[in-house]
């Protein structure tokens, strides 16, 4: 008879599994996910190196799973911040707000996320999700041109530059070293990139 696991077995494996994700996300936290090897996380999660590999078949596809789950929250946050009721160009630069306070306020995660050189699982992932946040975009571009705040323009390529804008305007920041002061103060680089990304979608150009 072929064994199948109890449901106890199953919920002690996921319970395992989660515990070093976790692990490995304290990590990508701390350095960056040029922190995170297999030794690192089952030292971090307090199992043999075999467990990781039980649930994972290389450090590629960890550290792709690790993008997948921390980068999925900032952009639900996104989501529900610009999509909400409300003036487009409002929900534009509270959901700009959102993304760069999160990212200024962790910096090590963000820079990883958004800039760090990583393996191509990883940076297959960063472009999926590049992607994500731009459809979030282009949904409050197209609103704000059908409520005549914003101009006509193509939305899906404004709301690609504008990721785009958003993201580089950032990583200079987010390299920012703990014990040496910002080369721009918080809230100036914020208010700075929501008005250049207000500007960009909202500006009418001559014919």
């Amino acid at each position: 008879m072929a064994y199948r696991p109890t449901a106890k077995t199953e919920a002690r494996k996921a319970a395992q599994r989660q515990r070093i994700l976790d692990a490995g996300l304290r990590l990508v936290s701390e350095g960056g996910f040029g922190a995170v090897t297999i030794n690192a996380i089952a030292q971090r999660a307090g199992v043999a190196t075999g467990a990781v590999y039980m649930h994972f078949s290389s450090k590629a596809e960890f550290c792709a799973e690790l993008f997948r789950l921390a980068t999925q929250k900032e952009v639900d946050i996104v989501r529900e911040t610009a999509l909400r009721e409300g003036p487009p160009a409002q929900r534009l630069l509270e959901a700009i707000y959102a993304f760069a306070k999160r990212a200024i306020h962790s910096r090590r995660l963000a820079f990883a996320l958004i800039a760090e050189p990583v393996d191509a699982l990883v940076d297959a992932e960063r472009l999926h999700y590049r992607r994500a946040y731009a459809e979030i975009f282009q949904q409050v571009v197209e609103d704000g041109i059908r409520c005549g705040d914003f101009p006509a323009q193509d939305a899906s390529v404004s709301a690609a530059a504008l990721v785009g804008v958003i993201a580089e305007a950032l990583v200079g920041p987010l390299t920012w070293q703990e014990e040496r002061p910002p080369l721009i103060e918080e809230k100036q680089l914020i208010r700075s990139i929501q008005s250049f990304c207000l500007r960009a979608v909202a500006m009418k150009t001559p014919d």
